[in-house]
């Protein structure tokens, strides 16, 4: 876990290595050649990242299989729905891991 006012991209660099799947779907703010694109792309890994409208050097990414990332969006809303999530209760992270899978669990149940 990382400190509120850290950027996303400081938790990838450290998530991504360990990542076993065939695309990852993320969103502008992850248009970071050095630290997610080619990482990904070295070890064989379709990266679907649109590119920022400022970027010099645009890359096209596959809009069919970014448009699933609006489900994963959405199943994060429905977690935030839980307020232990979404104000962190809990103090240890194996504490709010768990809150994450009971609630996940029951979204999924629903």
């Amino acid at each position: 876990m990382t400190a509120g006012a850290v950027h996303d991209v400081h938790g990838a660099t450290t998530l991504l290595p360990s990542i076993k799947a065939n695309a990852v779907l993320a969103d502008k703010a992850y248009y970071a050649f050095e630290k997610v694109i080619e990482p990904l792309k070295h070890r064989g890994i379709h990266a679907v990242i649109p590119a920022k409208k400022n970027s010099i050097d645009p890359k096209l990414h596959d809009k069919v299989l970014y448009k699933a990332r609006h489900l994963i969006e959405n199943f994060f809303c429905k977690l935030k729905q839980f307020r232990a999530i979404a104000t962190r209760y809990d103090k240890t992270a194996q504490n709010f891991l768990g809150a994450i899978h009971l609630a996940a669990v029951t979204i999924l149940l629903n």
